[in-house]
This record gives structure tokens, sequence and C-alpha cells, in this order.
């Protein structure tokens, strides 16, 4: 299949000649603008996360759809922007990846105040799963990939809710490293989670998608997609939160927008 094929020249396993490497650079370049941003240390740092990822997540696609060398690289090159500074694998419980041509449906259970439970179908540009899938829309992947400054992206979305899934509980916390830094994140994300969903409340719009007063995970999947897409007003109307994000994903765009 084409995805063991890149894996295979990715890895190392099969010597990728220069015009293979060519090739791939130019379609993250046509597919994923964001790309042409990063300095040119980070662009060597993400070749090797994508080869790393696409080594360890098999790509399957559904709905007839036709998988192509496009569609892996933009997806995996937006994964991998999230642990760019990660060791060992980019995700290490993520296993498969589910592409869709378009919008998808899904069965979601609701649980109400008194223990009843609905069930309704829902219509879905992504998901992501803790027993390692993430299922995305490739139209939506695609559109999010292609604009880089509207902090509307599937994948990082959908891939931060990978991180949130790695500590065991779906909850806005990802895996931190010191007990410091967990009430840090914990102060920062609640005090701007319920200034947010108080100004959802009211009526008014405002930086983020309002999607993101939901819930504390989708706060930070959100905040995730606004980091890298608009991190400037990021950086200016939540930035306390900035700086949360920041010093957890070990980058700071800001600089690639300059």
């Amino acid at each position: 299949m084409l995805w063991e094929k890149i894996k295979s020249l990715l890895t190392g396993s099969e010597p990728p000649d220069d015009q293979y490497q060519q090739h791939w650079t130019e379609i993250l370049i046509a597919r994923v603008p964001l790309y042409s941003r990063l300095p040119e240390e980070l662009k060597q740092r993400l070749h090797q996360r994508i080869g790393r990822f696409i080594a360890t997540t098999r790509f399957e696609a559904c709905n007839d759809l036709e998988l192509t060398e496009e569609m892996v690289l933009t997806v995996a090159a937006q994964a991998c922007m999230l642990v760019l500074h990660r060791d060992g694998d980019p995700y290490p419980a993520l296993r498969t990846v589910y592409l869709y041509p378009t919008t998808f449906s899904s069965i979601q259970k609701r649980q109400n105040e008194i223990g009843i439970v609905t069930e309704q179908v829902v219509h879905r540009l992504g998901e992501s799963w803790s027993t390692g899938t993430v299922i995305l829309a490739w139209d939506s992947v695609a559109q999010g990939a292609r604009n880089i400054a509207d902090a509307r992206n599937v994948t990082f979305h959908e891939f931060a809710h990978q991180l949130d899934h790695e500590n065991g509980d779906t909850d806005g916390a990802p895996t931190l490293e010191s007990r410091a830094a967990y009430r840090s994140w914990a102060r920062v994300f609640s005090e701007n989670y319920t200034e947010f969903r108080n100004q959802i409340s009211s009526g008014k719009r405002g930086l983020l998608d309002p999607y993101a007063a939901s819930e504390p995970e989708e706060f930070f999947a959100v905040a995730t997609e606004t980091f890298f897409e608009k991190p400037r007003q990021l950086s200016r109307r939540y930035p306390d939160l900035y700086i949360e994000l920041k010093e957890f994903y070990r980058l700071d765009p800001q600089e690639w927008f300059s």
C-alpha cells in the first residue's frame, strides 16, 4: 500500500532518493503552508518526526476515498508540529488514522443529571479516541491546513486530544513535567475557561471558537488551534494561556508569523 511505501522510504528501510525527498518537500510546501514558515532547524526536525509518525501509525481510507501521498503527509506534518520536541514515538498510544472524504456520522451517548442515557447521530469533522484512533474528514483536513490564519484546524484539534488522552484522563490537562507545572496549568486554564464560558453565556464572541466553552478538553484543543494559527492574537488576549501552551509545546509560533 501507498503509506507502507512512504514509510519504508522515510524510515530508512529503503533509501529515499533526491527526487522523492524533493517531491515530499513540494507536497508540504503546497499542502501545509505553515511548513514554509518554520525555521530550517524545525523543518529538519519535522521531517524526522514525520518519518517516525508514519513508521508507527497505520492510515486507512474509508468510504471509497483513495489514499494519496498528499493525504498521508498533510496529516502527518500537522500532527507532528504538536510534538516537534518530543523524543521517541510522536504519539505512543496511536495506532490508526482513518480518513473519510468528508463529514462522517457517529453515535453520541449522553447521560443526563438523573442517569438517563440517550443516543443521537452526530456529524463529525474529526474524532480522537483514547484507544489509539484518530478519525478525520479529509476535506476539513485539507482546508484547515491550507488556511493558516483562521484558527480552524481539525488535525491540530484532534491530535491535541490525543495528547490529552495520554495521562488517562481527557480533561484538558495533558501530561506535564512537574507538580508545579500542573498547578500553574490548572490555575491558568481554569481561570481562562471560566472567563470564556461567561463571555459566551453573555452572547459575546471572541478570539476562540465558541465550541471551546463546551468542556475543558475542548478549550484546550481549540486553544491549541489558535496557538498555532493566531499566536499573536492569543498572546495579546490570553497572555498567561499563551505562556502555558508555549512551555508545553516548547514552541513560539509568534516567531513564524513575524
